[in-house]
C-alpha cells in the first residue's frame, strides 16, 4: 500500500531532566525551519510531559510512555491516561517489550490500557516484537501475529493509533534486521491488523523500532509498510534525531 505522512516518535525511556528541554527547544526551532510533512513526536519520562508540551509548541506531540489501565485510585507510582491528558500527551507508548519483559504485562493487559487511552482521548502507539530466540525458531511472524489479535481492542477500529514493530532483540543493541525481515513482519502485522479491525486500518501507521539512527533511518522508512519510526536513544539529542526526520523526508512512497 502507500503510505501517507509517517509518524517520527522519539522514547526517552527513564532519561531526562529539566536541563533537557533545550534539545526541545533546538527541535522546535529546526522544525519550524525545515516544515517537515512527517509527523515527530516525543514520549519524555512523566515528570516532563507538562514543561515538554509548552516547551515544544505546535510542531511536537507529546506522548506518555505507559499509563494504567484504571482510570483512578490507589495505586502508588502508576499515572493514569486522564492525567497524561491534562498534563498535555496526546500519545502514549504501550506494551513496549521492556514493560512486557520487565513488569510482566500481558496482552490482554495492554488492550485494557488501550482502552483506557482512547477514552482519555490520547491515540495508543501499540508495540509488538520478538525475542531473538523467538526470531532464531522462525516462530517470529508468528508471535508478532498473536500479540497483534490479543494487544489491540475491537474498540480501535475508526480511531488514530499506530502499531510499533520492536523486535526485542534489536533494541539498545545496535543489531538490525535486514530490510526485508523488516518487511515481511510488517506486511505481516498490516494483514493481522485488518483481520482483527477490518480495512479501516489500512492507513493506519505501522511503526518500525529497534536501533534506528541517522545512518539507517532512509533506508528502512522506504521499505514497503514502514509508516515511520520508534526512536529510542537517538531522540534525545536534537542533531540525532533531525537526521532521522529528515531521512523520513527523503525516504519516498514506496508500494
Amino acid at each position: 500500500m502507500i503510505q501517507t505522512s509517517k509518524l517520527i516518535a522519539g522514547n526517552w525511556k527513564m532519561n531526562g531532566l529539566g536541563a533537557s528541554l533545550a534539545e526541545v527547544a533546538a527541535l522546535r526551532a529546526a522544525l519550524a525551519e525545515a516544515a517537515p510533512t512527517c509527523r515527530v513526536a516525543l514520549c519524555p519520562p512523566a515528570t516532563l510531559v507538562e514543561r515538554m508540551a509548552r516547551a515544544a509548541g505546535d510542531g511536537v506531540e507529546i506522548g506518555g510512555q505507559d499509563c494504567r489501565a484504571e482510570t483512578h485510585g490507589a495505586f502508588t507510582g502508576d499515572i493514569s491516561a486522564a492525567m497524561l491528558k491534562d498534563a498535555g500527551a496526546t500519545l502514549v507508548i504501550l506494551g513496549h517489550s521492556e514493560r512486557r519483559q520487565g513488569h510482566g504485562e500481558t496482552d490482554a493487559l495492554v488492550a485494557s490500557k488501550a482502552e483506557a487511552a482512547l477514552a482519555a482521548g490520547l491515540a495508543p502507539i501499540i508495540c509488538v516484537g520478538e525475542t531473538l530466540e523467538q526470531r532464531e525458531a522462525g516462530r517470529a511472524v508468528e508471535v508478532v501475529r498473536s500479540q497483534i489479535m490479543a494487544s489491540l481492542p475491537l474498540a480501535l477500529a475508526g480511531r488514530d493509533f499506530a502499531v510499533a514493530y520492536e523486535p526485542v532483540w534489536a533494541i539498545g543493541t545496535g543489531l538490525t534486521p535486514t530490510l526485508e525481515q523488516i518487511e515481511e513482519v510488517h506486511r505481516a502485522v498490516r494483514a493481522a491488523m485488518i483481520e482483527r479491525l477490518g480495512l479501516g486500518v489500512a492507513a493506519t501507521p505501522i511503526l518500525y523500532g529497534g536501533s534506528v539512527k541517522p545512518d539507517n533511518a532512509r533506508e528502512i522508512l522506504a521499505v514497503p509498510e514502514v509508516g515511520g519510526a520508534l526512536v529510542g536513544g537517538a531522540s534525545l539529542k536534537a542533531a540525532d534525531f533531525l537526521g532521522i526526520i529528515r531521512g523520513a523526508q527523503g525516504s519516498g512512497r514506496r508500494e
